[in-house]
């Protein structure tokens, strides 16, 4: 997959050169560039804001460095534009198996008070990832870029595995325990060691089910138990 990302600061984004991502990028299963908006602003002192029209606290974003900018990078890369601002869809897991899908992708990163409403013409999908206040789109581009890029075929080694991860499957993932078998007197759960991987299977599942319940009752409601969920939270 090819992403580009149009920001004002494009060395945040050099957190993608490391740990799973790092590695897709060397292996060639990702290229992801991060574009730097200032470089197509026509104005001499390289400036990219204003005031808004109207009055009020804060600048806008001014059209013409985002319109250019855009209109730059689709010579190389023809997939979505992509805002990240606050109008947009809550993204979820949904939402990247969807992007996960294209093989190319551009991601735009608002700043100060958003972006001018003409350049809303060049945006073809807006996300949000909650009803709060970041500093700057960059912000929410880093853990949506993440996400998408992990369900691409061949990002994930066999032991990074999403396949069962939260989220995958609509419930939230069950415990997990590693060496030693007991530590400050608290033992792993003797079904895990047993070997019998349908008995531990069928462990898994109840306690995905029982955490999503407590912890996360508005996935539980939107999640349809089948007959074998409904005997283990019987039992």
């Amino acid at each position: 997959m090819k992403i580009d990302i149009l920001t004002l600061f494009p060395g945040m984004f050099d957190i993608f050169n490391h740990s799973i991502i790092g590695r897709a990028k060397e292996k060639g299963i990702l290229e992801i560039t991060a574009i730097n908006i200032r470089d197509y602003t026509l104005d001499k002192h390289k400036k990219v804001d204003d005031y808004p029209y109207g009055g009020g606290a804060g600048m806008v974003m001014a059209p013409q460095p985002i319109i250019d900018t855009i209109t730059h990078v689709k010579k190389n890369n023809k997939g979505k534009v992509i805002f990240l601002g606050p109008r947009g869809k809550k993204f979820n897991h949904q939402c990247a198996k969807k992007l996960a899908k294209e093989q190319e992708l551009i991601f735009i990163c608002g700043h100060y008070e958003g972006i001018d409403e003409r350049a809303y013409e060049y945006i073809d999908e807006e996300y949000s990832i909650g009803d709060f206040i970041l500093t700057g789109g960059e912000m929410a581009a880093i853990p949506i870029i993440d996400s998408v890029c992990r369900l691409i075929p061949g990002v994930l080694n066999k032991n990074e595995s999403f396949e069962e991860e939260s989220f995958s499957n609509g419930l939230l993932e069950y415990p997990q325990y590693t060496r030693p078998p007991v530590y400050n007197d608290k033992a792993v759960p003797a079904i895990l060691l047993s070997g019998n991987h349908e008995k531990i299977r069928l462990w898994r599942k109840k306690q995905s089910l029982m955490i999503t319940k407590q912890k996360r009752p508005d996935l539980f409601e939107k999640y349809e138990l089948t007959k074998e969920d409904r005997k283990l939270l019987k039992d």
